[in-house]
């Protein structure tokens, strides 16, 4: 008998509804205030998407339905679990994590970034993760300070 005229799914299509894992680096998982904060949010959301999906009647489209936040629930879960609340910078001496450090590129080139944990990281809203090649320059670096990043320069001209 053709699938076309049964209920179920064949095995195969079914299998094809569990989502492999988000990746997840092995870099501790730091966290400002805000980035827990969209941690829990995300959860909470996956949470409910999961709950809304397995209302279902139809059992295949309840697996296409769990597929994402089923695995988004596993990724935040954990993402939870391994966060470190990192308190914000006593005082900007040198970049670390939790500030916003501007800089100037050897092109002339000025740009502001806030250093935050890598789930919350986005560059077009001016914050990049601390496991970044530029956060990572700059680390422990002063105002004044010139750092290589490849080919690159960068002086750093404020750190807030």
């Amino acid at each position: 008998m053709s699938v076309a005229f049964v209920k179920e799914e064949s095995a195969e299509a079914a299998s094809e509804t569990v989502l492999p894992a988000r990746p997840i680096s092995d870099r501790i998982n730091l966290v400002t205030e805000e980035g827990l904060k969209m941690l829990q949010n995300a959860y909470a959301e996956a949470q409910q998407a999961l709950d809304t999906a397995n209302a279902l009647d139809d059992i295949n489209e309840r697996r296409r339905q769990t597929a994402v936040p089923a695995r988004d629930l596993r990724y935040f879960s954990e993402r939870l679990r391994t966060a470190q609340l990192t308190p914000p910078p006593a005082n900007a001496d040198v970049v670390a994590f939790g500030h916003t450090v501007t800089f100037e590129r050897d092109d002339g080139r000025t740009q502001t970034y806030r250093i935050v944990g890598e789930d919350e990281a986005d560059p077009a809203k001016g914050t990049i993760s601390h496991g970044s090649p530029v956060a990572m320059a700059m680390f422990g670096k002063g105002v004044g300070d010139v750092v290589q990043l490849g080919k690159d320069e960068l002086e750093i001209i404020a750190i807030v």
